[in-house]
């Protein structure tokens, strides 16, 4: 399968994993992916991830995403979508940043200070590429 935009592979397999009720899901590994999880699991959106290194599985280095559930098994991810793509970027100035489900949500930016929520970028004055939304 070609991998013409890993980020949005990135988000399916979560949105997938999620919808399956799955406890962990693996992902091909990269500096802009860690950073996802990181911020995913800042926000509340997972329990955790672990980067594993390469191993006989695995030729590169993975990340494993471990899904957060409510009570009821019910999925805390409700929504996870890409917005900037490879074919149509989206950049937005600080003053421009969505406000997601009405500031429920996140929005995840890639800015020139690294990788930050919606929420950080405003207060730290800095746009830049939204990459994707979560509620």
């Amino acid at each position: 399968m070609s991998m013409t935009d890993p980020i949005a592979d990135f988000l399916t397999r979560v949105r997938n994993g999620a919808h399956a009720s799955h406890d962990v899901v693996t992902i091909p590994s990269s500096k802009l992916k860690k950073e996802l999880a990181r911020i995913l699991q800042e926000q509340g959106y997972i329990e955790g991830y672990d980067v594993e290194a390469p191993n006989a599985e695995h030729p590169g280095e993975v990340i494993k995403v471990k899904l957060k559930y409510s009570g009821n098994r019910k999925p805390v991810i409700q929504g996870i979508q890409r917005v900037s793509r490879p074919g149509q970027r989206t950049y937005v100035d600080h003053a421009h940043i969505p406000k997601i489900q009405g500031g429920l949500g996140t929005a995840i930016i890639s800015t020139s200070h690294g990788v930050m929520t919606g929420h950080e970028a405003r207060r730290a004055g800095v746009g830049g590429e939204v990459v994707a939304k979560v509620w």
